[in-house]
């Protein structure tokens, strides 16, 4: 009887390893060698499952994507109204420090987009579908009322993705600008100037029921 194949398998824990390099060592220099040993492989067996390094680096790419928009979008369902998908979708953007495993990978990869069509790609997708998600938050909330929107809210969305990338890129650094509860207050002032509410409302936790005014009152 033949031997079941064990390639799924074996691909993952590379993607693993592959992902801890990234983490420890950084795109800069890293090389084939680096992933092997933490694999446990020789290099010659990486290229078996992969043919080339970039091969594997943007499959930890496209993995580490769906992981954090996941995650995203799983938040912003356990929330009832637009007020609170707005919040969790701010609080859930952030790295929590310089040691989030998962944003440091994103930041990193994302340093190839400059020169690589395919990283850059990844990135695109990557940048489109949190502006996506928060679209859908503050069209729904205007359609009920909770928000009064400054412009539309496809502006308003890119905006605040790439308020999140500039703070996220200063929060992981190794001496940080700003930390992630101040990164997290400047987010929600934006949100409240865009939504006309105040930040205080948006952070506050939002009762399920019946609809509310752009004020806030049940």
């Amino acid at each position: 009887m033949a031997r079941p194949s064990r390639a799924h398998e074996r691909r993952a824990e590379l993607v693993a390893a592959a992902r801890r390099a990234v983490v420890e060592r950084g795109m800069l220099g890293l090389r084939l060698r680096d992933v092997a040993d933490r694999a446990a492989m020789s290099s010659g067996s990486v290229l078996y499952y992969f043919p080339t390094l970039a091969d594997l680096l943007r499959e930890v790419q496209r993995e580490a994507v769906d992981r954090f928009c996941a995650a995203r979008e799983e938040a912003v369902a356990r929330e009832p109204g637009p007020r609170g998908r707005l919040a969790a979708m701010i609080r859930s953007g952030l790295p929590s420090g310089p040691g989030d495993e998962l944003c440091v990978l994103l930041y990193e990869l994302g340093t190839v987009a400059r020169r690589d069509a395919a990283y850059a790609a990844e990135h695109i997708r990557l940048y489109e579908r949190q502006a996506g998600i928060y679209t859908a938050i503050l069209e729904a909330g205007a359609a009920t009322g909770a928000f009064a929107l400054t412009r539309d809210a496809a502006s308003i969305a890119r905006n605040l993705v790439a308020l999140e990338d500039g703070y996220g890129l200063h929060i992981v650094n190794a001496v940080p600008a700003v930390d992630a509860a101040q990164a997290r207050r400047l987010l929600f002032a934006c949100a409240a100037d865009a939504t006309g509410r105040t930040p205080e409302e948006l952070a506050a936790p939002e009762r399920p029921g019946g609809p509310e005014d752009r004020r806030g009152n049940p």
